[in-house]
C-alpha cells in the first residue's frame, strides 16, 4: 500500500511538473522572436489560406517561434476572423500583437518598397540606393539638394536645420541630417522629396530627445552632427566613439588639426577602398580635409556621412582624457596615446605584428 501511495505521489508530482513545464514553454513561445528588431516585414495572407497555412508562413518568415503554438493560441482564444490581405509585421511583436494585427482590415499596397539606409552612408551612396530602389535617377536625387527654394522650406520646417547647410563649400545640403533606418514607401515612383522628408522626420524624432543637451552644448547642432559623422566612420564601438570625441575635443582646444583620414577621403570624394590607397597628398587644402594645415582648430565645414544615434550620443557624452592621438588596427581595436612619439611607436608595433590596416 505504501509503495502504491508513493508511486501515486510521484506520478502526481511528475504530472504537475510536466504541466508547469508545458505552461512555461507555451508562454515563452508566445514571446517575440527579437524584441529589438522592428524592421517591417510585408506579410501576405491569401484568400483561402487556412490557419495552418498562416502559421507556417509566419514561422517561415521567422515572425513567430513555433507554428503549432500559434495555432494553439488561436484555438484557446477563439480567433477565427483573420483577414486576407497585406500586413506590416516585425520580429519585435509577440503572438498576441501579431494575431491582433492580422484581424484588422488592411489597405497596405503590395507594391510598397522598403529601403534600408545603413549608418555611415554619405549622400552619394544614398543617391545610389535611391536610384536602385525607385524610379529616380542618381542625378535627380542630387539635383533636389541644389534647389535653394526647397532647402529653405526645410529649414523653415525643421528646428535642427540651419543656414549652416547652405554654406557654398558644402557638397550636399542635407548630408548628416538624413537618419539611417529602413523606410517604407507606397511605390517605386516615390518622389525624392518624400524620401528626404521621411528621413528628416525620423531625424527630428531622434534629435528631439537630446534637444536640451544640444542647446547647452558649446557646439552648434551642425557641429554636433559634423563631429558625430566623423566618429561614426572612425569607430564602431560606443565607448571608442566617446573616447575619439574626447581626443578631437583636446586637439581642437590645442589648436591642432583633427588629422582624420575619413575627412580626407570625403573631401576628395573617394568612396572606393582601392582608390583610398592612391591618394598621394593628404595635406591638400579643402574645407572638409582635417589633415590640411590650414584646418588647425577647425571642424570640417559639414558632416561627412549620416550618423547613427549612438554616434550623436557619443559626441554629447565624450570621455574626458589627456589623449591627443588614436589609431585603429585592422580588427577595429583602437589605441590611444598622449604624444606623437607614443603614437608612432604604436603604429610601428602594429605594422610589425601584421595588424596595420
Amino acid at each position: 500500500m505504501r509503495k502504491l501511495r508513493n508511486f501515486a505521489i510521484f506520478l502526481l508530482s511528475f504530472c504537475v511538473t510536466l504541466t508547469l513545464c508545458a505552461c512555461l514553454f507555451y508562454k515563452f513561445m508566445l514571446t517575440s522572436v527579437d524584441k529589438n528588431n522592428k524592421k517591417e516585414v510585408l506579410f501576405e495572407i491569401e484568400s483561402g489560406d487556412t490557419s495552418r497555412d498562416i502559421a507556417k508562413k509566419l514561422y517561415d518568415e521567422k515572425l513567430i517561434k513555433n507554428d503549432k503554438v500559434f495555432l494553439v493560441y488561436l484555438k484557446l482564444n477563439g480567433i477565427k476572423d483573420i483577414k486576407a490581405g497585406y500586413f506590416n509585421l516585425n520580429k519585435s511583436m509577440d503572438v498576441k500583437e501579431i494575431a491582433d494585427e492580422l484581424r484588422k482590415n488592411t489597405n497596405i499596397n503590395p507594391n510598397s518598397v522598403y529601403i534600408l539606409f545603413k549608418e555611415g552612408l554619405n549622400m552619394r551612396k544614398i543617391a545610389s540606393i535611391i536610384s536602385e530602389s525607385t524610379d529616380n535617377s542618381y542625378d535627380s536625387v542630387l539635383e533636389v539638394l541644389d534647389n535653394d527654394e526647397y532647402i529653405d522650406s526645410l529649414i523653415e520646417k525643421y528646428w535642427f536645420l540651419t543656414n549652416d547647410i547652405k554654406n557654398n563649400n558644402i557638397y550636399y545640403a542635407l548630408e548628416g541630417y538624413l537618419y539611417p533606418d529602413t523606410y517604407r514607401f507606397e511605390s517605386k515612383d516615390v518622389k525624392v522629396e518624400e524620401i528626404f522628408e521621411k528621413m528628416l522626420d525620423k531625424e527630428d524624432e531622434v534629435l528631439s530627445k537630446y534637444k536640451e543637451q544640444i542647446d547647452d552644448e558649446s557646439y552648434s547642432i551642425h557641429e554636433v552632427l559634423t563631429l558625430a559623422s566623423i566618429a561614426e566612420l572612425e569607430a564602431s564601438d560606443y565607448e571608442d566613439k566617446r573616447n575619439i570625441t574626447g581626443v578631437f575635443n583636446n586637439r581642437l582646444d590645442k589648436n591642432m588639426n583633427l588629422g582624420s583620414d575619413v575627412t580626407t577621403f570625403y573631401a576628395f570624394k573617394i568612396d572606393d577602398e582601392d582608390e583610398k590607397s592612391k591618394l598621394e597628398n593628404y595635406n591638400t587644402s579643402n574645407p572638409y580635409n582635417t589633415r590640411s594645415l590650414d584646418m588647425k582648430g577647425k571642424l570640417p565645414v559639414g558632416p561627412i556621412c549620416n550618423p547613427s544615434e549612438q554616434s550623436i550620443k557619443a559626441v554629447l557624452n565624450p570621455i574626458d582624457t589627456n589623449y591627443l592621438f588614436f589609431v585603429a588596427d585592422k580588427n577595429g581595436k583602437v589605441y590611444y596615446s598622449k604624444t606623437d612619439k607614443e603614437h608612432e611607436q604604436i603604429k610601428k608595433k602594429l605594422k610589425n605584428e601584421g595588424l596595420w590596416q
